[in-house]
């Protein structure tokens, strides 16, 4: 489709008629493909001008934007005001119905888009303030100088804005044009801000970690729970740094927060008391739009930087493909940005992925460096019970009042609903934002009252992302580095969300763990803690000079894939919930196995790394399953697909398929069906001994039936590499009691691992002849595990023709929970693609106009355009694009050239 060369201001007169118009030409258009041109041209009404000139307010010169074949833009401009006054011109052209979104959902109002359905989401986004932490953070913390680049990008966006309708903006706002009448509000600098607190929530650590051990508390014992959340592998898989972290030294001073309490019998005694507050308070997380990944997978990514002596160009590779949420449009925005002339008062040359609504270049390289970044995964949340009473909280004998202030959500079509928010001194009483709340508590060892919720313990949050920061000021801060040492000094500032960053320059490679992380006077912060004790408070941060840092480590790479950061005899306790490093562990066996008796490393060696399908769990499991002596010749036709399979996930592999049925219900049968309802999927219904006697009773078997309550993609077991751990050791005890199941209607129980897996084999071999059909022979992977892009907002809960209109797919995937190329899925709730490498990104230092990239969708946020998702079949198969960087490459990659001038 050809580009919009024209962009007239919209005409006020015949709104409501022309809305309804833009509506029923998305459905016509979502039945018939590109239909006619009258049907095709109605919807490209909010297409972005991308020829021509366009003339904008506030510019002080003239400013060059030029995309390629796949629209992304490089912006050329004089001064940085200009530069980004440009940026926030062009992503408000491509993608500002989702910019619109995340300020709503930042701010608690998305109510005012999408009606009384969203209330309740709203009034824990209020509870938790974070447009409040936004704006102090730019009234009082960030530097002027950044102040400056935020308010030229809103007045960029607020240009384009002018004089537009909604739905010339974007066709979504017709569709919420049936239900109320929406009008645009300006942008502004803190919505900008307030778009890091989403980012840092979805990273937050190991809060789903600190509430399902709690919930397990209902049907497990302390050592079964100790069971399910094993120490981390070192033996196994290393950490990312050597040491200590500091250099490589190691000092011995610590061991890594296990000599700190575990909470006390008083802890403990409370835990049996908060099984609905905690139910309750994940399904409210459950609720909040994950716009990072799903809350209880863990927010994975793969990042790995190769010195040049190990490099086929001599110059250092950096890789990094980030682990996200699906969606439409991609989370990320491609993006140069480029002064003319870099100067002491232009100094920006840079390239990369930014987040739309967002100065700056998130993730990506300037001219000098490049750097990449994976979720550190540090523990930077904590829950405290709370004792009640009707004029305040507990703390050491006395009671103090509680701070408050009162919320007004307001509801598109009319209506408002008044919420008052409590906080402790730790945080937010985010058990407050719960109707379930209501009577919850009942068994708690507590007599206070609280009097708008029954009685026992509330839960508040504490939470470094709830304290203003200048995690804002480090992006232009990395930026504009030209060094390790100012990389370094730009990463003290990030500071929420805690994240591994790599680095690279021609010369050296580099690592860096920045953030606040808290120093706990006592406990782990695994499970929540008392708060009517101040010795469970934190008692400050580890100060930034004693977090991991590497520099040119001997061994000649860097490896951070969500594994643990340092060894055990690190002195500070980061966290106890790491990512297993299967991952990390294959990523360094494959450097490890280029580089071995003088091997190079290219770029598509880094390309095809990225895209590695093996299976860690297959390599342990499979030769188990071989020996299963099967009777059955219809599973036993299964089983022999397993054999020679190579562990690897492609898409058309019927051994793949067969393997993670396996996988899966090997899961639900050891584990699954002892959990709690509360961790266990929605709709997984099953006869229990019950945990409570109270409740309905199956008469046959003397059974409570009991149906899982969590959303799909948060529930356990999720298949995750910590099941991988939990697993390893049981392989070798034939008869641990969790291998021991309840008979039911149709098969036995049974008593030992081999019996177990037999059951698995079967009733995989069921499942994928209902799902995939009889002929084990026309199985594939792909076709079990399909990612579907869908729209965040009406591409999930519009109209089906709506959700037609926005939504692609589906695509049949290879790759897997905890492989390289980490095509997730939750084992609990099916074989659904729900995270993704959201980019790829192969950066050749240096020689920057050899570097190449990818994103999961395009460019483009508008339904229909050429470039809205023209990516993702080429990020489908694993191969990248040309990213060109230099002044030369651009213009010879250009497809497109739009001026703006003043």
């Amino acid at each position: 489709m050809p580009s919009n060369t024209t962009a007239p201001p919209a005409k006020k007169k015949g709104r409501r008629a022309r809305l309804i118009v833009l509506v029923l030409v998305l459905a016509l258009v979502a039945g018939i493909g590109y239909g006619g041109y009258w049907g095709v041209s109605t919807v490209r009404g909010s297409f972005p001008q991308t020829t021509g000139t366009i003339r904008l307010d506030r510019l002080s010169g003239e400013v060059e934007v030029k995309r390629d074949a796949y629209g992304v833009p490089q912006i050329y401009a004089d001064t940085e005001a200009d530069l980004f006054r440009a940026q926030g011109f062009v992503q408000a052209q491509d993608r500002f119905y989702e910019m619109d979104v995340r300020r709503h959902m930042t701010s608690g109002r998305l109510s005012e888009m999408f009606g009384d359905s969203q209330v309740d989401t709203d009034a824990f986004l209020r509870t938790l303030g974070w447009r409040q932490v936004a704006q102090q953070e730019y009234d009082k913390v960030l530097s002027a100088e950044t102040k400056k680049n935020l308010q030229a990008y809103a007045e960029g966006v607020n240009a384009y804005l002018k004089d537009r309708d909604p739905a010339d903006v974007s066709a979504e706002y017709a569709a919420l044009a049936f239900s109320h009448d929406y009008e645009i509000e300006p942008w502004t600098p803190v919505d900008s801000v307030a778009w890091l607190k989403a980012m840092a929530w979805d990273l937050r650590g190991n809060m789903q970690d600190e509430i399902d051990r709690s919930l397990m508390t209902s049907r497990l014992t302390t050592a079964q729970i100790k069971e399910l959340y094993p120490k981390y592998p070192y033996d196994l898989h290393q950490p990312i740094v050597d040491g200590t972290g500091t250099n490589g030294s190691t000092d011995g001073s610590g061991t890594n927060g296990s000599s700190s309490s575990s909470g006390g019998g008083s802890q403990n005694d409370a835990l049996q008391g908060m099984q609905s507050q905690l139910g309750a308070l994940s399904d409210s997380l459950d609720e909040i739009p994950a716009l990072l990944g799903p809350n209880g997978n863990g927010i994975g990514s793969n990042s790995w930087v190769v010195s040049g002596r190990y490099t086929t160009s001599g110059k250092p590779l950096l890789a990094n493909d980030p682990h996200l949420a699906p969606m439409l449009p991609s989370l990320w925005y491609q993006m140069g940005l480029h002064c003319r002339s870099v100067s002491a008062t232009c100094r920006y040359d840079v390239a990369g992925y930014t987040f739309s609504g967002t100065p700056g270049v998130i993730i990506g390289h300037n001219d000098t460096i490049a750097w990449g970044l994976t979720n550190l995964g540090a523990d930077v949340t904590d829950l405290y019970l709370e004792k009640v009473s009707d004029t305040g909280y507990l703390v050491d004998g006395r009671t103090k009042p509680f701070t408050t202030r009162d919320e007004t959500i307001k509801i598109a079509g009319g209506g408002t609903r008044k919420i008052t928010v409590r906080s402790t001194g730790h945080g937010p009483v985010v058990s407050d934002r719960s109707s379930e709340l209501e009577k919850v508590g009942q068994k708690a060892p507590v007599g206070n009252a609280a009097p708008d919720r029954g009685t026992g313990y509330a839960v508040s949050l504490q939470w470094t992302a709830l304290q203003p920061g200048k995690s804002m000021d480090a992006i232009f801060e990395i930026n504009r580095a030209k060094n390790f040492r100012q990389f370094r000094a730009a990463a003290e500032h990030f500071e929420v969300p805690s994240q591994n960053l790599i680095y690279a320059d021609a010369e050296n490679i580099g690592y860096q763990a920045p953030g606040k992380i808290p120093v706990r006077a006592k406990g782990t912060g695994t499970v929540p803690a008392p708060g009517w004790d101040s010795s469970y408070g934190w008692k400050g941060y580890v100060p930034y000079d004693e977090l991991p840092y590497e520099e040119n480590p001997k061994r000649g790479y860097i490896v951070t894939a969500n594994q643990a950061v340092v060894g055990a005899k690190y002195p500070h306790l980061l966290t106890e919930d790491w990512g297993y490093g299967s991952r990390s562990q294959r990523i360094n066996d494959l450097i490890e196995s280029k580089i071995k008796d003088g091997g190079k490393i290219s770029p598509d060696d880094m390309r095809t790394m990225q895209i590695d399908n093996r299976s860690e769990i297959a390599t342990l499991l499979n030769p188990l399953l071989l020996k299963i002596d099967i009777s059955d010749p219809y599973v036993r036709e299964a089983q022999k697909l397993l054999e020679g399979w190579d562990y690897t996930q492609e898409p058309d592999s019927a051994a793949a398929a067969y393997f993670n049925a396996v996988w899966r219900n090997v899961l639900k049968l050891a584990f699954g069906d002892k959990l709690p309802k509360e961790l266990r999927a929605e709709g997984d219904c099953i006869n229990v001994r019950p945990a409570d006697p109270t409740g309905p009773v199956d008469e046959q078997n003397r059974l409570v039936r009991e149906c899982g309550q969590r959303d799909a993609d948060s529930a356990q077991p999720d298949g995750g590499d910590r099941w991988y751990e939990v697993v390893r050791p049981l392989l070798k005890n034939e008869t641990s009691p969790w291998w021991k199941t309840e008979a039911n209607r149709t098969d036995q129980a049974t008593e030992n691992r081999d019996q177990l897996l037999a059951r698995a084999m079967e009733d995989a071999r069921w499942e994928l002849t209902a799902k995939l059909g009889k002929d084990v022979s026309t199985w594939s992977w792909g076709r079990l595990h399909q990612l579907t892009l869908e729209n965040q907002t009406l591409g999930t809960a519009g109209p089906d023709f709506v959700k037609k209109a926005l939504n692609r797919g589906p695509w049949n995937l290879g790759g897997g929970e905890a492989a390289v190329n980490a095509t997730g899925w939750n084992a609990a709730g099916g074989y659904e693609v729900i995270w993704v490498p959201s980019m790829r990104m192969v950066v050749n230092v240096g020689d920057w106009d050899r570097s190449r990239w990818i994103n999961l969708s395009g460019a483009s946020g508008h339904a229909y355009h050429a470039h809205y998702t023209d990516q993702t079949d080429k990020w489908a198969s694993g191969e990248l694009l040309d990213w060109s960087f230099g002044k030369a490459a651009v213009d010879a990659a250009t497809k497109d050239t739009l001026v703006l001038k003043p």
